[in-house]
């Protein structure tokens, strides 16, 4: 490089803070991945049919159905795993929907597998400023990583040709810069003349595609700049030309496929993208973007087609942040993640069990879009990425026989181990195997061993505390044949106990398998959301040792009551069903067994219109509130007074931290539910006790249960309707509820003494003018009209039916500060409409039994009742000593329905005059102590 070159290398580094407010880039690791409002992309499920999904989709009121990958290629038997794109559809939802909604109602036709948001990736762009340091000055004005990666012994291997095309899916390509130009493989069975000569779907697709505008002109633009460009030259910077840069891919081309919008109806064309590169020959995709959050089924489809249809190998930057956490695609299966290193392979980025090696990616001297002779030293995983995709090139060139998992092997097991690395000590496992070297990768090549775990499977849906399961792994040989294969699995994490022992998979030839059972066992303390890593060691004849892992979530952030026939799902937030509004965060509500009932629900606590607590949906649309947060996590307790019993506590901020916007309210949440007798198995009990933690006294509160349900066999024909005698809202099927074989609702249990119960029931598709529309989202307004008093709407659906919610609530009068309330609801569901009174009923009984506050009693005295159940006649026998005392037979309802004095014989008490359903004894002895027992009357 020339003196002249080198000065002006540093000069460019003065122009990298305006690369970083030009890129406008979020923070890694922060807040989950933006998604495209209003639509949402699908999966027909298998057999379905695309005239039954159009009808569902009209029913929701749904638009612009369109097949994402008419062209793709199909399955293939030859190649396990790969996957079929062409029933992937996108489609826009009606507003007032919420995506979960969507989700919830399509999953339950049966006709699609799964329905996810599409999210908007950014790139992953993070210039330093290399005038910081004298030092690593002069390092950014050369390509050090070419060195320290070994690449130049490497080119004396193999240097690539024009048939490796590498697809930079990015943000455009500069054409003219002096080191791309004649790098780009172009498409000469499309030149631009207005028609598609090649047949593929895409008109003058000669020199790469936009797909984000879908357009022919992959050039660098807005909003993110130059990104692609910096990402190019690290991979294919033209060697040889007496100018700037060499790319580690040599004589390797690449494909330009610009994957950001430049105009208003342009969307995110990402993943779009991979499988234009795969259709397209690419053998390997480079991907410099992603974000946490959002794990996707249809991302990771789409991988897996790249992937295993087409073979090609799938290189993903493992993010920017200085912290280990999931970063998606690189966390992804079948996907070679990288992680940036310094240029002394210390870590300065993300970091995780996911990665797969590391490579250079700080101080990258590379090509800028500035101008045709621009160059700039840049740092980031999108810049270790390239360097990757590129030996990739070279591996994939020099042995043409490879696959695209064997290749991926191939640069994982030729690195060098950097753990030794002052700072690296600690990550054993989180760098991947090591630092990328090129010269290696090409020296051995297929002359190794390399054993992976290909697939994991649980015995179990969640690893719960106390749980004992079986992890089945499938473990893969990619390369030489191996002897005395033995896989030992070791916990790293103190709450998960590996209680099998090392299993001998014997001897593997070249793209074996053996299947691997491992015993697990979840200590019963595992506190919330912990993750469990195992830690894979294979071992086999000459030496061979490498160590691969599996991470596990225990015990999720939610509890789900599982003891009678409704499964109730609760949250450490104050949701039921699911955690807010994301359906993919809990198990929602289901009923011996049925599709899921519930989209949403959760708490609401208001003062007025603009002072609404909660965790749900919100204005404007396609946003929600996140009130609540936890201050100690939900968890099953220890059986106490129900079979099942969890408990949490969440509140919302301080006023005084909110700037006035907030009410200061801590509330404890108790859950239980009850397997015996029968009429316990049709509800389960949710408690709140209210305590008001701000200075100030909240006049009048409200609190209430939003539900949104969506009851089989269509949500779109629901009806909500309120038993004002039980403070019973329920819903059913039209056009005949009575003789609808499934009920769901709610039960305000025995209100506070000063509470006014209150019942709002909605119409979800009302349009504008009703008092609450969610087709501009459900603003706090809205909610609070729901819970006061005033407001009261007794039903929604009319004779026809709609997709209904309803809030449940009460006005709680004035809470002083220090003071606390309780509020108790019965979540139920039953076959038909007796059934459910009946429930709730027994819900009611049952929940006095277990009141904080109920008066002494002397329960503890040995009194009994039977037969119970009964069909008319109950003999009641007391302790000695009690002539005198009194039997007060309470219904439902709390009203004495029999009253009898206790006289010198056990007495017999005649109730076959009384309807079938759930009683209270009370017992009060001459003391005045009291205790009660549950009578079920039977015809």
């Amino acid at each position: 490089m020339t003196r002249l070159l080198r000065l002006f290398v540093t000069a460019c580094a003065c122009v990298l803070l305006a690369y970083r407010a030009a890129a406008q880039v979020p923070a890694a690791g922060a807040a989950p991945s933006p998604t495209l409002p209003g639509t949402a992309v699908l999966r027909l499920a298998a057999g379905a049919q695309i005239g039954q999904l159009e009808a569902a989709l009209r029913a929701l009121g749904a638009s612009g159905l369109e097949q994402k990958f008419p062209r793709a290629l199909a399955p293939s038997k030859e190649r396990p795993g790969s996957v079929e794109l062409r029933g992937i559809y996108q489609f826009r939802y009606a507003p007032g929907l919420t995506l979960g909604k969507v989700r919830q109602l399509l999953v339950g036709t049966g006709l699609v597998s799964y329905v996810e948001p599409l999210y908007q990736r950014a790139p992953l762009y993070q210039p330093n400023d290399p005038l910081a340091d004298s030092t690593i000055a002069n390092q950014a004005a050369t390509q050090y990583y070419l060195k320290k990666t070994q690449t130049y012994r490497g080119w004396d291997l193999d240097r690539g040709d024009s048939t490796i095309v590498i697809g930079i899916t990015d943000t455009g390509t500069r054409f003219t810069h002096q080191d791309l130009r004649g790098q780009v493989k172009l498409n000469y069975a499309d030149p631009i003349d207005g028609v598609d000569n090649d047949n593929d779907g895409y008109i003058d697709n000669f020199r790469g595609w936009d797909t984000a505008d879908r357009d022919n002109d992959p050039s660098v633009g807005p909003p993110y700049g130059g990104h692609g460009v910096l990402v190019a030259g690290c991979a294919v910077a033209r060697p040889d030309n007496g100018k700037g840069l060499a790319g580690v891919g040599f004589n390797c081309r690449y494909l330009p496929l610009k994957i950001y919008p430049s105009t208003a109806a342009g969307a995110f064309g990402g993943y779009e993208a991979i499988v234009y590169a795969a259709d397209h020959g690419c053998k390997i995709i480079n991907v410099s973007w992603g974000g946490t959050g959002g794990k996707s089924q249809f991302e990771q489809d789409v991988i897996n087609y790249a992937a295993l249809n087409h073979d090609a190998v799938v290189v993903v930057a493992a993010g920017n942040a200085n912290a280990e956490l999931d970063f998606y695609p690189a966390s992804y299966d079948n996907v070679v993640s990288v992680a940036g290193v310094s240029p002394t392979d210390r870590q300065v980025l993300t970091y995780s069990y996911r990665v797969t090696l590391s490579a250079p990616g700080d101080l990258i001297l590379t090509t800028a879009a500035d101008h045709d002779s621009a160059y700039v030293a840049v740092g980031g995983s999108s810049f270790a990425c390239p360097i990757v995709a590129a030996a990739a090139g070279l591996v994939r060139h020099r042995f043409p026989a490879l696959n695209a998992a064997q290749v991926a092997a191939v640069l994982r097991r030729t690195t060098d181990d950097i753990y030794a690395v002052m700072g690296n000590t600690t990550l054993a496992g989180k760098l991947g195997s090591g630092r990328l070297n090129v010269r290696r990768a090409l020296s051995l090549g297929p002359n190794q061993t390399a054993v992976r775990i290909r697939a994991q499977r649980l015995s179990r849906a969640r690893l719960l505390p106390a749980d004992t399961a079986r992890l089945t792994l499938t473990a893969e040989n990619l390369l030489l044949p191996v002897q005395g294969l033995t896989l030992t699995v070791t916990s790293l994490t103190p709450e998960l106990t590996v209680t099998s022992g090392p299993v001998a998979l014997g001897a593997l030839a070249t793209g074996g398998t053996a299947v691997a059972p491992v015993q697990l066992s979840v200590a019963a303390g595992t506190p919330i959301n912990t993750r469990g890593v195992l830690r894979c060691r294979f071992t086999a004849a000459g030496g061979y040792q490498d160590d691969q892992y599996v991470v596990l979530e225990l015990n999720p952030d939610y509890v789900v009551l599982t003891a009678n026939d409704l499964h109730l799902t609760v949250t450490s937030r104050g949701n039921l069903g699911y955690e807010g509004t994301n359906n993919e965060i809990g198990a929602s509500i289901t009923y011996r067994n049925s599709a899921v009932l519930l989209s949403e629900g959760g708490l609401l606590v208001a003062t007025g219109p603009t002072k609404v607590m909660d965790r749900l949906r919100s204005a404007p649309l396609y946003t929600a509130d996140y009130d609540f947060f936890t201050r100690q996590a939900i968890r099953l307790l220890p059986l106490a007074s129900a079979d099942q019993q969890a408990a949490g506590v969440f509140q919302d901020s301080l006023p005084s931290l909110s700037r006035g916007r907030t009410l200061g309210v801590r509330v404890r949440q108790r859950a239980l539910a009850y397997a015996a007798p029968a009429a316990d198995r049709d509800y389960a009990i949710v408690e709140y006790t209210v305590r008001n933690a701000s200075a100030d006294t909240l006049k009048p509160l409200h609190a209430g249960l939003f539900m949104d349900w969506d009851l089989p066999a269509e949500a779109a024909r629901n009806v909500a309707a309120w038993d004002s005698t039980r403070l019973l809202g329920y819903v059913a099927n039209a056009p005949q509820p009575a003789a609808a074989s499934l009920y769901a609702g709610v039960r305000l249990l025995r209100p506070d003494t000063r509470a006014v119960a209150s019942y709002y029931a909605l119409n979800n598709g009302a349009g504008s003018a009703a008092p609450v529309y969610f087709g501009d989202g459900f603003s706090s307004a809205e909610k609070f009209l729901t819970l006061n008093n005033r407001a009261r709407q007794r039903t929604a659906g009319g004779s026809v039916g709609s997709d209904v919610s309803h809030v449940v609530g009460a006005v709680l009068g004035r809470l002083a500060p220090g003071d606390s309330v309780v509020m108790a609801f019965a979540v139920l569901a039953a076959p038909s409409l007796p059934q459910l009174q009946a429930a709730a009923d027994a819900a009611q009984i049952r929940y006095q039994q277990v009141l904080p506050t109920r008066a002494a009693s002397v329960s503890q005295l040995d009194w009994q009742l039977y037969p119970n159940p009964t069909t008319g006649r109950l003999r009641v026998v007391l302790p000695a000593g009690n002539t005198g005392s009194a039997l007060t037979l309470l219904n439902a309802l709390g009203q004495p329905v029999g009253r009898w004095r206790v006289g010198p014989s056990s007495p017999v008490l005649d109730v076959q005059h009384l309807p079938a359903g759930v009683y209270l004894l009370r017992w009060q002895s001459v003391q005045g102590e009291t205790s009660t027992r549950r009578v079920l009357l039977q015809r």
